[in-house]
């Protein structure tokens, strides 16, 4: 199993490219994230390089000048990892490698080592394992000689497997051990959901680090671990909750993230099983965020993949308490007065009162807002529990009584 390490502060540097997908802004948003990411997992970021290229090198990644200005830098600075912003080929990662003489590293293996520290669960741990071997299986380097058959010569010939091709039989073995294992946990877990009874189901669903484990704990009184970094939860929790006398379970779920590669789907199966079978999904959203609309809509696109897009939702606007609009100049001329100029009540006045109702904004840490939240959840669940139990409606006000 994958054992927990303490990890000191790494100088890290990122690197990103400016293509016809993605412009000098949005790889900025990125790179900010990666950002994010490499602090979330214990990296201190010294400096960023972006390059303006439509096809990345396949050699390298970037091109040979940029690659030599990078390699400038670590030398000077003594950086110890290099984090690419995009996917890279086993080969690209090695050409890197060699040429840089430090730890490289893109999205996706940076992704991997946060879920390897957060991981808490026998169940996580399996999933996020997995996903650690079928990603270093294409990138596996002979790095022991003393099977090597390939020299040929005397005391060299006959039947013999090469370094590499041990390892990968070593590799696929393991595999193949956690897939079966975690083929049990999954049967155990469906029987767990089972066993749930006729409780109403409630998910929470939202991008990372938007406050879902902090709105957990107000509402459910409960102590799920909660932290201002990525990824701060990895591991399905649920709660039974009570709002005035109606009961129903709460799932606090992982977060989604953007680029997220198709290896690491397997690692949210646990999260995409517990979103497929809720009720009701609050969909939290940290306003606050620059970028919010996109993490919407990157939420949105995870969910119509598993079908679940059309479930009853509610959109919970969280954080409302740091919500700063960039300033405005009235006389300014030039330049039109954009989305990210809004306060919060011009917000509520765009397709966010066209939900009917459906959008809340709330400050989970803060508590404001909170009641009304609560009564409105409170409306929700009951109409799916009287729906699924119409004989004993009477039991459920319509409304919370005070």
């Amino acid at each position: 199993m994958i054992e927990e390490k303490s990890l000191d502060v790494e100088k890290t540097v990122l690197v990103g490219i400016i293509n016809s997908r993605q412009d000098i802004q949005q790889s900025k948003e990125y790179l900010d994230e990666l950002a994010f990411l490499a602090f979330t997992a214990g990296g201190e970021v010294m400096q960023r390089f972006t390059q303006k290229i439509d096809l990345p090198n396949p050699k390298t990644f970037i091109g040979s000048g940029k690659i030599q200005e990078v390699l400038e830098f670590v030398n000077e600075n003594d950086i110890s990892s290099v984090i690419f912003d995009d996917e890279l080929t086993p080969a690209q990662q090695g050409n890197i490698e060699k040429t840089l003489k430090v730890k490289v590293l893109d999205r996706t293996g940076l992704i991997l080592d946060i879920f390897a520290q957060r991981a808490q669960t026998s169940y996580a741990r399996t999933q996020v394992e997995l996903a650690q071997y079928e990603y270093l299986l294409p990138r596996l380097k002979g790095l022991w000689t003393h099977l090597e058959r390939q020299r040929g010569g005397i005391g060299m010939r006959g039947p013999g497997e090469t370094e590499i091709e041990t390892d990968r039989r070593i590799v696929r073995d393991k595999i193949s051990l956690l897939k079966k294992k975690l083929i049990i946990i999954d049967k155990q877990m469906a029987t767990q959901r089972g066993n749930r009874g006729a409780l109403v189901r409630v998910a929470l669903v939202g991008y990372t680090n938007v406050g879902k484990s902090t709105l957990m704990n107000v509402v459910a009184k409960s102590n799920v671990f909660a932290e201002n970094k990525l990824f701060a939860t990895l591991d399905t929790t649920v709660r039974k909750v009570v709002i005035g006398n109606l009961p129903f379970l709460m799932s606090d779920t992982v977060g989604f993230i953007r680029k997220l590669p198709t290896q690491l789907v397997e690692s949210f199966k646990s999260t995409l099983d517990e979103v497929q079978e809720a009720d009701l999904l609050l969909h939290v959203v940290d306003i606050s965020h620059p970028n919010f609309e996109d993490h919407i809509d990157s939420v949105n696109q995870i969910l119509k993949e598993i079908k679940s897009l059309d479930k009853p939702t509610l959109m919970v606007f969280n954080k409302i308490d740091v919500y700063q609009p960039e300033p405005w100049d009235e006389t300014e001329l030039i330049e039109q007065r954009e989305e990210k100029h809004f306060s919060l009540e011009e917000w509520k006045q765009t397709w966010m009162h066209r939900m009917n109702g459906q959008a809340l904004f709330i400050s989970a840490i803060n508590k404001d807002n909170l009641e009304g939240f609560r009564e409105r959840l409170y409306q929700e669940v009951r109409e799916i529990h009287v729906t699924r139990f119409p004989y004993n409606h009477f039991l459920y006000p319509e409304g919370l009584e005070e």
